[in-house]
């Protein structure tokens, strides 16, 4: 055991464990995450805990300032497989990021619609046929989870007017140059086959993050 994690008290243990398991699940986290009570970005305690205790031996962990993140590198990590609409959704979000940064470069928060999304991937004939409700929520969800996009409507009621925040940390998962090559891939793979639930990985999950 670490003599270090030794000397903590319990309320810090269970804090940097929990951390550490963040960490290795989706090797980001974020400085500020948005709270729908307060309707507003709020304070992550967990960002918190990695600036004051987490100094791991063989794991590399980086900072970005400007976009309010710690990110982890190293060799081994490896991206879990998740399914094709939602491999799909997180290219388009990954652009859509890119393309409203490139709008107001002041600000890391940036705002989109499920309309918006689909009409992107309409753009780049990704897909013949919208997915079902079902199998939208289901990656809406997902994409949650990892903290890459904050539904600000409810999922029950999904529509093309559904808001999404999508977080920094989108920059974190994918470069624009990888971004667009599977973008390529996945329009040459719709010209000869519909579309199918088969799960694709997130290739480089972790890349070196942009100056």
């Amino acid at each position: 055991m670490i003599p270090y994690y030794e000397e903590l008290n319990d309320e810090e243990k269970n804090a940097v464990t929990k951390v550490i398991r963040t960490l290795l699940k989706q090797t980001f986290v974020l400085e500020r995450k948005y709270d729908k009570k307060s309707g507003r970005l709020v304070y992550n305690k967990e960002f918190r805990t990695i600036d004051l205790h987490f100094k791991i031996s063989g794991i590399e962990l980086r900072e970005n300032l400007h976009l309010g993140v710690f990110y982890i590198e190293g060799e081994t990590l490896i991206g879990e497989k998740i399914s094709r609409l939602s491999t799909i959704y997180l290219l388009i979000l990954k652009l859509l990021y890119d393309e409203h940064m490139a709008e107001a470069s002041s600000n890391t928060s940036v705002y989109t619609s499920l309309g918006e999304i689909h009409e992107k991937i309409n753009d780049f004939h990704l897909m013949r046929t919208l997915p079902s409700i079902t199998e939208m929520r289901r990656s809406i969800a997902l994409l949650k989870k990892y903290q890459i996009i904050e539904p600000l409507d409810v999922l029950e009621e999904l529509n093309d007017e559904t808001r999404m925040m999508i977080y920094p940390c989108v920059n974190v998962v994918l470069l624009g140059d990888d971004i667009r090559r599977l973008i390529e891939s996945f329009s040459k793979e719709e010209v000869d086959s519909e579309f199918d639930e088969d799960e694709a990985a997130i290739s480089g999950i972790i890349e070196d993050m942009p100056e």
